[in-house]
């Protein structure tokens, strides 16, 4: 107690915005916490920058009315922790892991740092095993595996709530594993909230939901996702359960940086977002995997919205340079209806060959999903050149892949609130080939064909050469 009272100052210096400055006393460390006393009560806060003789504090509360005659601010010695526990499924917690549902504190188990401890690169494993979504777009052509990160790259408007929502009700592993969902929602929308949560009550047994509100901190946006991951790292380690964490949206989590960052008068980088968000990310993202010898997994699937629709803006810029693939929603299919609207062409899963396959999902995934892609590819090129040279002048050919791009959107890609296993995306995969002569399906092998091929397809309603065929996933290119 005696050190605590030598740790107080009230030598506050200032503040801008979320940032409170303050003269450190001796044996101050970077990400410490600390306590600022007002007299209208207390608000905590956290030490990010230090020089020889001041400290600058991110204060993880509203800062309006603080004022620094009135502050005095205790240094306690302690980083940011969270008490986790299996009893948080089930619950509603706010962006800093406090109960906002109304009903006790869970029991903990154990107070974990909310920085985590990274994996050991020589105790990784491999990711392996495919986590099935239930969406035929993701598990058949960009299938998420156990451990990955594979964001959704979004615009304004478009239906990534829906699609998180659905994700969240329709995932599941194979063989009965134990399986959890942690959603971390950062800066939310009370509207939005309210979807999630009354989306998720048929499977709350299962999910935890960390929600940072649009009207809540801005800077508590910074403590969400991490304390989302200290959950799912224990829940996956200590407890062998598979966990999938759904971070949205990054890009908020990004704006609240760039807003930390002018506060504190740091350079900007591109767009004014600060020159050190691509470590930031990278400390989120890097929190995924498996270790060797542990049961559990955490696998992410972050959504980003590109403002503009813009790929090249720095956070799915950067968010692309950290995870491994990305799936791309497209407003031209939103607007005609599709849904999930995702562009399969931009999308792919770089780990995706390790979670398919013979023992994981069947023989004739990897075959039939290069054929799908080759032939969409094809057919997305002939709708472009439709609209230069017009229907008469297309040849048979071409007027066959035109139709199959169409089938493709609607029947495959399409598929509203409808669960699909992944037997029946791959069944569903072979029904869009059903009007090729086996000589054009020329990604898959005839022994392929001949088990998988439904019985009565159409014959030679578009056959011959195919050579020109654009690139699969199978390619490398497309890892």
């Amino acid at each position: 107690m005696r050190d605590l009272v030598t740790r107080r100052s009230r030598a506050v210096g200032g503040v801008a915005g979320p940032l409170l400055f303050v003269q450190a006393p001796p044996r101050v460390r970077l990400g410490e916490m600390v306590l600022i006393r007002m007299p209208d009560g207390e608000r905590r806060g956290q030490v990010i920058e230090l020089s020889e003789q001041h400290a600058v504090i991110q204060v993880l509360e509203e800062t309006l009315g603080l004022r620094p005659d009135d502050a005095e601010v205790t240094f306690t010695g302690e980083v940011a922790t969270l008490a986790v526990g299996r009893g948080m499924l089930g619950r509603v917690l706010d962006g800093m892991g406090r109960p906002s549902d109304g009903l006790p504190p869970p029991v903990p188990e154990a107070v974990l740092p909310l920085g985590g401890v990274p994996i050991n690169p020589v105790r990784r494993a491999r990711p392996a095993e495919l986590i099935e979504t239930g969406i035929s777009a993701i598990d058949g052509l960009a299938t998420l595996v156990r451990g990955q990160k594979l964001p959704i790259f979004s615009g304004a408007g478009l239906p990534a709530p829906r699609l998180a929502a659905q994700v969240v009700r329709q995932a599941r592993v194979a063989g009965g594993e134990p399986f959890a969902v942690v959603f971390c929602g950062m800066g939310i929308p009370a509207r939005e909230a309210d979807f999630y949560l009354a989306s998720f009550q048929d499977v709350a047994e299962r999910t935890a939901v960390i929600l940072n509100r649009a009207s809540d901190p801005t800077i508590e946006r910074l403590l969400a996702p991490r304390c989302a991951l200290s959950l799912a790292e224990f829940l996956a380690f200590n407890h062998g359960i598979h966990v999938l964490v759904i971070l949205t949206d990054m890009t908020s989590y990004c704006e609240a940086l760039r807003e930390v960052a002018l506060a504190r008068e740091e350079i900007p980088a591109r767009r004014g977002y600060p020159g050190d968000m691509y470590t930031d990310l990278a400390s989120i993202y890097e929190r995924a995997g498996l270790i060797q010898g542990r049961a559990g997994s955490v696998t992410q699937l972050p959504i980003v919205t590109m403002p503009d629709d813009d790929i090249t803006h720095p956070v799915p810029d950067l968010t692309g340079y950290v995870t491994e693939g990305q799936l791309v929603l497209s407003r031209e299919l939103h607007r005609r209806g599709v849904f999930p609207p995702i562009d399969v062409l931009p999308s792919l899963s770089r780990l995706m060959n390790g979670g398919i396959g013979p023992g994981r999902t069947r023989e004739d995934h990897r075959a039939l999903a290069d054929q799908l892609y080759a032939f969409y590819a094809r057919g997305r090129e002939v709708r472009r050149m439709e609209a230069i040279v017009g229907a008469e002048g297309l040849t048979t050919e071409q007027r066959g892949l035109l139709a199959f791009a169409e089938r493709f959107e609607q029947g495959f890609i399409h598929q509203g609130a409808q669960r699909r296993t992944i037997g029946e995306t791959l069944e569903t995969g072979w029904q869009m080939l059903a009007g090729f002569a086996p000589a054009a399906l020329n990604r898959i092998p005839e022994s392929l064909i001949a088990r998988y091929r439904p019985q009565g397809a159409l014959h030679g309603e578009i056959a011959g050469d195919t050579h020109g065929a654009a690139g699969g996933q199978g390619d490398p290119a497309r890892g």
